[in-house]
């Protein structure tokens, strides 16, 4: 997703109903976005689709962290993408979208074009 100008923020659900360290799917400008909120409240946002199956389950991934890197693994085959930049670390070739999320008023948001 590019984000331009012309870019909006749309809410997803408040901020409460994400568990800290799971995550939530959403649906944001005809994209499935996996949404997850670490211990701290920051929130990462990618695609929700695993490149790998075609499936759209990696807001069912299990979040992790390799060094300083926050890591989800996907729940089907269990493939590592870096939570903040989309890239898969067990295939260079391979990497999901990611979105920009945050906090407004309690209401998680993501920005949408």
């Amino acid at each position: 997703m590019t984000v331009t100008e012309s870019s909006v923020w749309v809410d997803v659900c408040p901020l409460e109903a994400i568990v800290p360290e799971r995550g939530v799917a959403a649906l944001v400008d005809g994209a499935q976005v996996a949404v997850f909120r670490l211990r701290s409240d920051e929130l990462l946002a990618i695609a929700n689709c695993d490149p790998f199956s075609g499936a759209h389950v990696l807001s069912r991934g299990l979040v992790g962290s390799v060094g300083d890197r926050v890591t989800l693994a996907s729940p089907i085959y269990k493939q590592r993408f870096d939570l903040r930049t989309g890239s898969c670390l067990d295939d260079d070739a391979v990497s999901v979208a990611v979105y920009e999320a945050r906090i407004a008023d309690g209401l998680v948001q993501l920005r949408a074009t």
